[in-house]
């Protein structure tokens, strides 16, 4: 009775892992940004340009808007795909691509719009 137990424990967390496995992976392209300019909470116009002008703590580069407000002022990294802006889970990856235009492979949560990232790459 044991060994059915385990045997039918064991197959059921093998189709659950098969079944995420078996997520069929997407390719997303889009800037990794913060989610403050990419959902225009300081920015009109969904980029960083706006608050390089007007604001100087900002850096002077994209990267530097991006790492900044995402560390500085409780922000998070997203992917912003012209209007689309997803989050996405492995943010300590994200932050290596701060202000650069990626391609992103992973899965989609659609409901919460987060991209489980597999792989992040510069885009082409």
């Amino acid at each position: 009775m044991k060994n059915s137990a385990v045997y039918l424990i064991s197959s059921v967390l093998g189709i659950a892992s098969l079944s995420y496995a078996g997520e069929n992976l997407r390719s997303f392209l889009g800037e990794i940004s913060d989610s403050q300019c990419a959902m225009n909470v300081h920015s009109l116009t969904h980029s960083h340009q706006e608050m390089l002008k007007s604001k100087g703590l900002m850096g002077g580069t994209s990267a530097q808007c991006t790492t900044h407000c995402a560390k500085q002022m409780g922000g998070e990294f997203v992917l912003a795909a012209g209007k689309q802006v997803y989050h996405l889970d492995n943010q300590e990856e994200a932050g290596k691509f701060a202000g650069q235009r990626v391609k992103i492979s992973g899965t989609l949560n659609a409901k919460t719009k987060t991209i489980h990232v597999a792989k992040t790459e510069p885009e082409d």
